[in-house]
């Protein structure tokens, strides 16, 4: 029985692979898959063999499985890219995001999909995508890329920008996530929830939310939400971080009429609102977890270790499925039997209200065609108001890295919301330039001044 050949690049990510694994074996007509493992750590790519193995055996699956650390041979054939990576990793480079915006007073919490931390980030992925990209136009050029990186927008649109050809879907599980935190909220089951959600990656909303009533019928759930916090039963708390309560986007739902997609602790980030330069109060009152990203890759690592030391020994690997959606979709061109999912893909009309070049957020079908975006048409103008306030900052990076222009890093820093809201214009253009020296060779050669100077002689 043969199936579809799925190279997985960055697959050291062994608690994710372990999930991508699992849930592509799980379906009968992935069972024959041939997938190809490849991360530049050689230790943990032989950890994330083992446990690909181990699920191959559990499931009883005729699989065959390569372990490499040879991009190349990876992709060679490939119809399916799955691509989970960080580059500079927690340490030094996530670290560095978040120390030297301290030093000028910027606060953050998470730092990888909008803000200083995000186009720093950017900056350091997109280079490394495009290599990807390249060698697949050259070994795989019909493969389907399946993105899983932040900062997901700006990784799509600087795609689209300079691979055009390549056919991609950018995955996040954040609506999938959110709509389980509504339920939960409501004391709903969350099989009694439809939607309808649109925007961009981490600022999209939830247009439409409805729940079944015991007739068969549906009602819209935004009278109860809006009564439950302004009564304060909700949000509840959070079952998956105590840390992080929902108190920023139920406010944000109060003032703009509807829910989006992507936690407070991101969220409290994207806007101008939350976290503001002598207004500790607001901290306090919205609960915004401050360096919450460090805490949590500290708390990961360790989880990993764990984890990895259970999954690498002689028990067996217990196998479900998971919430990601890389398998759906792979199942769904390999058979032609149709899905829905979330995807971030090159806008092209889809969001009329928005440019046709930036990354969007909207369903998708999935059928043998590969991955076709549903037209949402226009949003409500607050909604695409304030997602212009991110997507100018995405802009300006993907024009820094198309055009090799480095002061376009620091139009991006000086437009984007949470740097405005604590920092002033000279604090901007330091605070920026320190980081770009600090991340050394992690950024491309044209971003340091001595270089830039140089070819500009």
């Amino acid at each position: 029985m043969t199936g579809p050949r799925i190279a997985f690049v960055g697959a050291g990510s062994t608690v994710f692979m372990k999930n991508i694994v699992a849930d592509v074996l799980l379906r009968p007509a992935l069972t024959g898959a041939h997938i190809a493992l490849m991360d530049i750590d050689s230790e943990r790519l032989r950890q994330s063999e083992i446990v690909a193995r181990k699920i191959i055996d559990s499931v009883g699956a005729p699989a065959q499985l390569l372990a490499t650390t040879d991009r190349r041979k990876a992709l060679d054939g490939a119809d399916f890219v799955i691509v989970a990576f960080q580059i500079g990793g927690y340490e030094p480079c996530t670290v560095t995001d978040f120390e030297i915006p301290k030093k000028y007073g910027l606060r953050q919490t998470i730092a990888d999909t909008l803000g200083i931390g995000g186009i720093m980030r950017g900056l350091r992925t997109v280079p490394h995508l495009w290599d990807l990209c390249a060698d697949m136009m050259e070994l795989c050029p019909h493969a389907l890329l399946l993105q899983h990186v932040n900062p997901m927008a700006i990784n799509t649109w600087a795609i689209g920008a300079r691979f055009p050809r390549i056919r991609q879907v950018g995955l996040c599980h954040s609506v999938e996530y959110t709509c389980r935190e509504l339920a939960h909220d409501l004391d709903l089951s969350v099989d009694d929830l439809r939607y309808r959600v649109a925007g961009i990656n981490h600022m999209a909303f939830f247009l439409e939310l409805e729940r079944r009533l015991d007739d068969g019928s549906w009602c819209d759930v935004y009278p109860l939400l809006r009564d439950g916090y302004r009564a304060g039963r909700i949000p509840k708390p959070n079952v998956s971080n105590p840390r992080c309560p929902n108190k920023v986007r139920y406010e944000m739902m109060m003032r703009t009429g509807y829910f989006v997609t992507e936690s407070s602790e991101h969220f409290a980030e994207y806007v101008p609102y939350f976290i503001k330069r002598g207004r500790e109060d607001l901290i306090e009152r919205f609960e915004v977890p401050l360096d919450e990203y460090p805490r949590r890759c500290v708390e990961q690592v360790e989880q990993w270790r764990s984890l990895a030391a259970r999954y690498t020994g002689p028990d067996p690997i217990e196998v479900e499925p998971s919430v990601e959606n890389a398998a759906p979709i792979i199942d769904a061109i390999t058979t032609g039997r149709p899905t829905t999912i979330y995807g971030n893909v090159i806008n092209g009309g889809a969001i009329t209200s928005l440019p046709d070049e930036c990354a969007v957020e909207v369903p998708c079908l999935v059928d043998a065609n590969g991955v076709q975006p549903t037209v949402v048409g226009n949003l409500p103008p607050q909604l695409t108001a304030l997602m212009r306030t991110n997507i100018n900052v995405q802009e300006l990076v993907v024009a820094a890295l198309m055009e090799e222009n480095r002061e376009h890093v620091f139009h991006a820093a000086m437009v984007d919301p949470h740097c405005a809201a604590e920092l002033d214009l000279d604090q901007i253009w330091s605070m920026t330039e320190e980081l770009i020296d600090a991340h050394g060779d992690w950024l491309p050669p044209w971003l340091h001044r001595r270089q830039h100077e140089e070819a500009a002689e």
